[in-house]
């Protein structure tokens, strides 16, 4: 099995983080997202939007990052990360959703500023980051995971660019609820982080 991903890329470790958690072993190839190594044809054969993570399960390709998380959890039966029940399924499926909607395009983009000095208004998507993690706030309290009783792929789907959103300006530090949930999250067995980078309000002061 092998992951095309980019280290900085939490889409990427969206994937990576979901292997671990399962105890898979990988093979991590890393894609130079710098020098477009994305959007060259030898890529764009396997995803032909140009985007990591992509995942080849012995010669079947999966690409965008829930996916792969669906197909990981459908592949090994692990009805535990994704529930096989209409109400839990539909539960787990709202905050992929959001991890695709509300947190690529607030906390996400937020870190691209800063990162990759993306050509976006910062002071918007900063603002959208911050308008999630409200509802966010207010959705968790009295609750430990996202969508069930347990850790499902929503949770996973959820971490990683908010657990980075302070390297795009976003201030976590009003949201206690959200900070416990990514302290759980980091306590699962087999978690890996993702790469640090010294921007936004994580530079060195």
């Amino acid at each position: 099995m092998k992951l095309y991903y980019h280290p900085l890329s939490g889409h990427s470790h969206r994937a990576r983080l979901f292997a671990s958690l399962l105890g898979l072993q990988v093979e991590l190839i890393e894609v130079d997202l710098m020098t477009g190594a994305h959007k060259k044809p030898e890529f764009l054969a396997l995803n032909p939007f140009g985007q990591v993570p992509v995942l080849d399960d012995d010669g079947v390709i999966i690409a965008d990052s829930n996916s792969i998380l669906v197909y990981l959890a459908k592949k090994l039966g692990r009805s535990d990360w994704l529930p096989e029940d209409p109400q839990g399924a539909a539960g787990v499926q709202r905050w992929l959703s959001v991890a695709a909607g509300e947190i690529a395009y607030g906390p996400g983009a937020a870190r691209l500023v800063t990162l990759f000095h993306a050509k976006l208004n910062a002071e918007e998507v900063i603002g959208r980051a911050h308008a999630l993690l409200k509802i966010v706030e207010a959705y968790l309290t009295g609750r430990t995971w996202l969508a069930a009783d347990r850790p499902t792929i929503a949770d996973v789907a959820f971490y990683s660019y908010v657990a980075r959103a302070p390297e795009g300006n976003v201030d976590l530090s009003e949201y206690p609820q959200v900070n416990a949930l990514l302290r759980r999250i980091e306590t699962l067995p087999g978690f890996t982080p993702i790469v640090q980078s010294p921007v936004g309000l994580s530079a060195p002061k």
